[in-house]
């Protein structure tokens, strides 16, 4: 058994710790949402105050194996100390002799931030000898990235490989696995699922996982019109993939066979152009004319929507309603986010991911109203899948 983080005591040894610091920049290089930083403090601080030598490692972007300065984690680490209140010795080598030598000279409770991990083609590549030189670094090493969890990266995967007793999931790790264990095993209802965005592609595999665990399947966003198009409705010019009509069409058989309560738009705000000022009409999801593409629900299915979140019990959202960034097609995301929040308010348990979703609910200012927000995407949504994420398997003994 992978013993628990809080149950070690780090004092004196060299900590390396993969966390997740994507987090966007401006153009004058000042982090503009700090809050992946913000939700790994927990893990940082217990290794700070038990006397341990923090080594951090992140990714931020894509450089795709080359060093880019527009991608420097230096940013990051000015943040990260403001936020510990400490100095964060910030490495521009990665793995070498100057990086040894620093490490050597680290008091204990220091903490120092490796460049961005992305800059070496061997992580992208799971590279072993470049996660050989990265264990070398430490004594003990913590992964706390949900975000990559579904990556088998050396930082991720591999490096874990040269701890067999000296690794464990940081706190940030520990919770998002608590919480999505509680959303795909939960015995509270009615449970219902609300899955938006784009494209079917994206999210008939956690639709399909979904099937046999909840009551309601709310379905939004472009994604609708493929839906629409497996029942023979008429959608215009709106966004569908003709590729998977016949999955979704199967999806649709599978969850009236299983019982599900499929709710499906009976109504679309059409525009005639991809475009906030353009003209608007409320039409019934399967008679969208030709020129016409749907971008919101409408008002009988935001009704329809709201009745069921605000009588549920356990409510699992990912991908928004509409075109939301779009004041004019806003409606139907925003009447989802404050239906869960009202929901949650009255006792029912939340769970949101997904970066749109997560946009949408930072945008009404809901997200403390949320029970539980993933701080992974990709992650979240292969989890939701049922797929065993490398990042997690690696540290299992």
């Amino acid at each position: 058994m992978m013993k628990a983080f809080k149950d070690i005591n780090f004092k004196g040894m060299r900590v390396l710790v993969r966390v997740d610091f994507n987090v966007p920049l401006n153009e004058k290089k000042e982090v503009t949402d700090d809050t992946r930083i913000v939700e790994s403090l927990p893990t940082l601080r217990k290794i700070i105050s038990d006397g341990g030598k923090l080594i951090l490692m992140s990714h931020l972007g894509r450089p795709k194996g080359k060093v880019n300065s527009e991608m420097s984690l230096e940013p990051v680490a000015e943040r990260l100390a403001k936020l510990l209140g400490r100095e964060v010795i910030f490495n521009r080598e990665l793995i070498g002799e100057q990086t040894v030598n620093e490490i050597s000279k680290m008091n204990n409770g220091n903490v120092m931030l490796l460049e961005n991990i992305r800059f070496y083609a061997g992580e992208e590549k799971g590279d072993i000898d470049f996660a050989k030189k990265l264990a070398a670094l430490a004594d003990f090493y913590v992964n706390d990235a949900f975000g990559t969890a579904h990556r088998s990266h050396a930082s991720t995967t591999i490096v874990a490989n040269y701890f067999p007793d000296k690794k464990t999931l940081g706190l940030l790790m520990e919770n998002e696995v608590i919480n999505l264990e509680k959303v795909l095993n939960s015995n509270e209802r009615p449970y219902t699922a609300i899955i938006g965005g784009a494209k079917v592609s994206t999210k008939i595999d956690i639709i399909r996982n979904l099937i046999g665990k909840v009551d309601n399947m709310i379905i939004g966003g472009g994604m609708v019109f493929t839906f629409v198009k497996a029942l023979g409705g008429n959608i215009g010019n709106s966004l569908f993939e003709e590729d998977k009509v016949e999955e979704a069409r199967l999806a649709l058989m599978e969850m009236i066979k299983c019982g599900v309560n499929i709710i499906l738009p009976n109504d679309i705000i059409a525009a005639d152009k991809f475009e906030n000022n353009a003209k608007r009409q409320t039409l019934p999801s399967g008679e969208i004319p030709e020129g016409w593409m749907g971008l919101d629900i409408g008002p009988e299915s935001i009704k329809r929507a709201t009745h069921i979140i605000l009588n549920s019990k356990m409510i699992l959202w990912n991908g928004p309603m509409g075109v939301f960034e779009m004041d004019n097609f806003q409606r139907g995301t925003k009447s989802v986010a404050m239906a869960v929040a009202s929901a949650t308010n009255a006792g029912a348990y939340s769970a949101i991911g997904g970066g749109d979703s997560i946009a949408a609910i930072n945008k009404y200012n809901l997200a403390n109203m949320m029970s539980y927000i993933s701080t992974g995407g990709g992650a979240m949504l292969e989890y939701i899948e049922g797929k065993k994420l490398p990042g997690i398997l690696a540290m299992e003994d």
